[in-house]
């Protein structure tokens, strides 16, 4: 399916509000509210909108903490990948594993209350990962730009 200008506006616009009303969108991207909800829900069918969901303030829920972790494994082997990456998916405090190209391996995002936190997320979690050879974390200081829209 291809993504006209007027689904592009659909979707930069459910980027910037999800809860936004069928009838609030429609007009935004002008179009009548029975055409636009049928484009939303074609959107929400071929996949483009995977799910909607409510973002919340880290700081409010004490784990103000950032932490990008670097992963070196011991192989490359299928069966090792597959088991780091079947345990860490069970790591709460991991909101993302990236499978790198370069130096590391995987690189992680983790949040915490604080050093002592993240010393304690290391001791139960990631320092038992499977094949787990390295590790090198580092410690946001400030986030200076964050978003979740895609450019579309």
């Amino acid at each position: 399916m291809e993504l006209d200008s007027v689904d592009r506006r659909i979707l930069r616009a459910l980027q910037r509000t999800g809860r936004i009303s069928n009838a609030e969108l429609s007009e935004k991207v002008n179009l009548s509210p029975s055409a636009c909800h049928r484009r939303v829900q074609r959107l929400e069918t071929e996949g483009f909108i995977k799910n909607y969901v409510a973002l919340l303030d880290a700081r409010k829920l004490k784990c103000p903490t950032t932490v990008f972790v670097e992963i070196t494994l011991s192989g490359q082997a299928d069966e090792v990948l597959d088991a780091f990456e079947r345990e860490v998916a069970r790591v709460p405090d991991v909101l993302e594993c990236h499978l790198m190209a370069g130096t590391a391996d995987y690189i992680l995002k983790v949040v915490a209350q604080d050093t002592e936190d993240f010393a304690r997320i290391h001791r139960q979690y990631l320092a038992r990962l499977p094949g787990v050879q390295g590790m090198q974390s580092s410690f946001a200081l400030r986030t200076v730009f964050k978003t979740t829209a895609l450019p579309v």
